[in-house]
C-alpha cells in the first residue's frame, strides 16, 4: 500500500515565501540587493576550490583547482582519515589611475577538509602543483588495500 505524501509548509510562511524555483528565488534576492543596497545583485560564492577525489587499489588521489596560488602558499595536513588543504592567495596592489568596475577574483585564505575513504600512510603522502592544479597522492595503508583470496576447489 503506497501513501501519497506531500510536504507541507506552515501557513504563516506561505505568504512570505511563495513556492518558487531556486533560480527565481535567487533572482528575487539579487533584485532585493540591487534595490536596497544599490549594489550589483550578483552574489559571489565563498572561495572554496573544487576537488576530485579518486581511489585506486594502491592510493587515494585528490586533485584541486588552485589557479594563481603559489605552491609555497599551500599547506597540507593528514590526520587519520582527514585531509586538510589550506592556502592563501596574495592580494594584488591596486593600480593608480584605474577605476575598477568589478573585482571578483578571490584573495585571502581558503581551507578544504576532506574525509578520506580509508586509512593512508601519512609519511608517504606526496603533493605536486602544476598549471593551477594541486595533485595529492595518498598511498593506502596495508590494512586498507584490497586482497585477492584464492578460492580452493574441491
Amino acid at each position: 500500500m503506497a501513501a501519497n505524501l506531500t510536504a507541507r509548509r506552515p501557513h504563516f510562511l506561505s505568504s512570505w515565501f511563495p513556492a518558487t524555483s531556486a533560480s527565481s528565488l535567487r533572482g528575487d534576492f539579487d533584485n532585493f540587493l540591487e534595490s536596497f543596497f544599490g549594489i550589483g545583485g550578483e552574489i559571489i560564492e565563498p572561495h572554496v576550490p573544487p576537488i576530485d577525489l579518486a581511489e585506486t587499489n594502491e592510493s587515494v588521489e585528490v586533485r584541486m583547482n588552485v589557479p594563481g596560488i603559489k605552491a609555497e602558499n599551500i599547506d597540507i595536513d593528514v590526520n587519520g582519515n582527514l585531509l586538510t588543504i589550506s592556502g592563501k592567495t596574495e592580494e594584488e596592489k591596486e593600480e593608480k589611475g584605474k577605476t575598477y568596475h568589478r573585482t571578483e577574483r578571490r584573495v585571502g585564505h581558503f581551507m578544504r577538509r576532506i574525509n578520506l575513504p580509508c586509512a593512508v600512510k601519512e609519511e608517504n603522502v606526496k603533493a605536486f602543483c602544476r598549471d593551477g592544479v594541486l595533485s595529492v597522492n595518498l598511498p593506502k595503508s596495508a590494512d586498507a588495500k584490497s586482497k585477492k583470496i584464492k578460492v580452493a576447489g574441491g
